[in-house]
């Protein structure tokens, strides 16, 4: 039965941004929380990231941008999922993120976003609470 199935989580690092060491502790420590998670390493398009979403069955997509580009990228990333049939899917956003952009991304489709500081748990307790389940 598809409710027995642990959450899917895609972690990913969009655009030039080069530094994936957050990524990755998320990443861990969401597998550590019996998730199943899936990283799509570093430089990844837009297309990429909703194209893998789509192809693993994810849950859940968890961005790490530091670049600044994440008021384009984020946006083009959930209009894609949305495309795609995928508008149950739990997208939050990890990284260097202004207060003042968080608005603008949350209407975008963006569930929450993480700023410096964050703890792994609480990404974990959001996943847990936010993700829709079939039934």
């Amino acid at each position: 039965m598809m409710t027995d199935r642990r959450i899917r989580v895609l972690v990913a690092k969009p655009g030039l941004d080069g530094h994936d060491r957050g990524a990755k502790i998320v990443a861990r420590a969401l597998r550590d929380a019996g998730m199943e998670v899936i990283y799509t390493g570093l430089r990844q398009t837009a297309e990429q990231i909703a194209r893998a979403a789509l192809e693993e069955d994810v849950d859940a997509v968890g961005i790490s941008i530091l670049s600044g580009s994440h008021n384009t990228i984020v946006p083009r990333i959930c209009e894609l999922l949305h495309a795609g049939g995928m508008q149950d899917v739990l997208v939050i956003v990890g990284g260097i993120i202004p207060d003042a952009d968080i608005s603008a991304l949350k209407s975008a489709g963006v569930s929450a976003v993480f700023q410096p500081g964050a703890s792994t748990q609480e990404i974990v307790d959001f996943i847990r609470s936010n993700v829709r389940r079939p039934a």
